[in-house]
């Protein structure tokens, strides 16, 4: 940490990026938390509806954020040797991919719903409440994946305050709209699950245009028409998707094995179901520092190898490592220690899901500092660095080789309860630790994608 600490350049840069990003990512766990704690109003079968209706989003979520992630590989790089015209051209496929993958989310959750929710649960309540939930926040998928596209090419290019601003402003109206519509006040219609859906796609219509008012106004490598955004040259195409289809195929399986987490305990009943929603939302707002450092990782690597300088990308990935580590071990601690005091926030849980959510948090801090070691290593240095074929391998190989068989074997042979079995799940990061150090000390993969 002293070698960290007296490194003031990378102080300097890691700041620069990973506070917006942490606060961006802050904002939005916030929305998330806000969304949870009005919803918990409603019921435990509220809760449950809504969290495993999201599991679709979820899994959208993730490919969107392959995509994009293996775009910010390209554009990291590009921005190093600053070569706009590529970036402008990386752009216009991440784009492009996320409206069409958008559009497949959306028809499925539009005009199948009860497919979904059956997936998860057979618990009529649950399942209709779902259902009118899933329809009207379908409609904001597209808009979302476009915002998000935007988002990470920004913070690729060194605008990471302009998306935290933008999220900032998306939370304030998600919000109001919430308050508003999910209880009826102020003479709106009470609208329970339905008027968080409409709360969330009023939201994203002010985000996307609020990304697109920043960008064409201030952003000048993103500025482009349809003309730079899709002019690829011959051979282009068939780059960018060798080094970024590892990415999405990883973030595509490993967030599916992230659902079949979801099944597995929601066999296990609906409690299980709403204290797992409880318990992630109170850690995703741990994470955000995390998740800050992970992306600025990504970043500084990125534009370090592009600079051509790899012996500076290596010492970088460590000193990002030991940080995220530190960190991850002292919140991890705080986690485990203050379950009865972040709970007290979701003033009407139920005993069962309080008692569950308490016991989930507790396993929770003793994995976390883990976690965000492997959230650092995956996203920021093997991604960061090009070396995305390893970094997929290892996350699918350990999520579904490892973590979804302990999911189910916890669930419905041993009939363990829901904290014990999220135990069992979290084994498998012990494992991707284990393997993912060594990759690291090895340097090969520190690659040139450009």
């Amino acid at each position: 940490m002293k070698k960290i600490l007296k490194n003031k350049e990378f102080l300097r840069n890691m700041l620069a990026i990973a506070i917006p990003i942490a606060l961006q990512n802050l904002i939005i766990s916030s929305l998330n938390m806000v969304d949870t704690l009005m919803i918990s109003e409603l019921g435990k079968s509220s809760i449950a509806a809504v969290g495993l209706a999201n599991q679709l989003f979820f899994f959208y979520s993730l490919i969107l954020f392959g995509i994009n992630s293996g775009a910010s590989v390209f554009i990291s790089q590009y921005w190093g040797k600053k070569d706009k015209d590529n970036i402008k051209r990386v752009l216009g496929l991440a784009i492009i991919s996320t409206v069409l993958t958008g559009l497949i989310f959306t028809i499925v959750a539009l005009f199948l719903p009860e497919f979904v929710m059956r997936f998860f649960t057979d618990d009529n309540i649950v399942i209709e409440l779902g259902c009118d939930y899933l329809r009207i926040v379908s409609l904001s998928y597209i808009i979302t994946g476009v915002s998000f596209s935007y988002s990470i090419a920004s913070r690729s290019v060194g605008y990471a305050k302009m998306p935290m601003i933008v999220s900032f402003i998306s939370f304030l109206t998600n919000t109001v709209f919430n308050y508003l519509l999910i209880f009826g006040n102020f003479g709106f219609p009470k609208l329970g699950v339905k008027g968080a859906a409409y709360g969330t796609l009023i939201a994203r219509i002010v985000e996307i245009a609020l990304f697109l008012f920043f960008v064409y106004k201030d952003i000048e490598p993103l500025r482009a028409n349809i003309r730079e955004l899709t002019n690829w040259p011959d051979g282009f195409v068939k780059r960018y998707f060798k080094t970024a289809s590892p990415v999405i195929i990883n973030e595509t399986l490993w967030s599916l094995g992230q659902v079949m987490y979801s099944a597995a305990y929601a066999r296990i009943g609906k409690e299980a179901t709403a204290a797992v929603q409880v318990a992630t939302t109170i850690q995703n707002v741990f994470f955000v520092l995390v998740r800050g450092l992970a992306n600025a990782c990504t970043v500084m690597v990125g534009n370090k190898i592009g600079e051509g300088n790899e012996g500076e990308s290596y010492e970088y990935a460590v000193q990002f490592l030991v940080l995220s580590t530190f960190i991850g071990f002292t919140l991890g601690t705080i986690l485990f220690l203050t379950p009865d005091f972040t709970l007290k926030f979701f003033r009407n849980l139920e005993a069962d899901v309080y008692h569950l959510s308490r016991n989930l948090l507790m396993i929770m801090g003793l994995f976390y500092f883990i976690r965000t070691f492997n959230s650092t290593l995956i996203v920021g240095v093997l991604r960061g660095g090009g070396d995305t074929a390893f970094s997929m391998f290892l996350e699918i190989g350990t999520v579904w080789l490892v973590g979804v068989p302990l999911a189910f074997l916890g669930a419905l042979l041993f009939k363990l309860p829901v904290y014990f079995v999220f135990a069992l799940v979290s084994l498998e990061e012990v494992v991707k630790a284990l393997i993912g150090l060594p990759r690291v000390k090895s340097k090969r993969w520190i690659r040139n994608v450009t």
